[in-house]
Order: structure tokens, then sequence, then C-alpha cells
């Protein structure tokens, strides 16, 4: 089994702080599948730079309210 990626995130919390938006409606607002929110929500895989961004752009957050880093 790979070891998990050492980023974390807090876009389950961030999602239904923003009324209670569902996986499929971030995954489009960021142009990626619900399949790949999903493996970022649970932390099996590290989104790309631009997604990150993305994302933090959805919550008008700054990228390290939305993911950390435990490295």
């Amino acid at each position: 089994m790979a070891a998990k990626p050492p980023i974390t995130n807090s876009i389950r919390d961030l999602r239904d702080q923003h009324g209670r938006m569902s996986q499929a409606e971030l995954a489009k607002a960021i142009g990626v599948t619900r399949q790949t929110v999903i493996a970022i929500e649970q932390g099996r895989y590290s989104p790309s730079l631009e997604s990150a961004f993305r994302i933090s752009r959805v919550f008008s957050a700054g990228i390290e309210d939305v993911f950390g880093w435990e490295g």
C-alpha cells in the first residue's frame, strides 16, 4: 500500500461552511472529476498546484487555510 501524501486539507469542512457544497459541485468549479475531489479530501492524492489554487479561490481562502503540510 502506498504511503499517504504528507499534505492535509480542510476541504470537507470548507464545503460544509459554503452551503454544504457537494463534491460534484466543487469538482465542476475546479475542472476535475468528483473522484479526484474525493481522493484529495481523503488524503489519497495530492492536487496539482493549479488545482490547489482553484480550490482556494472557490472558498475565498488562502492556500494555507485549505492545505497543510505534515512533512
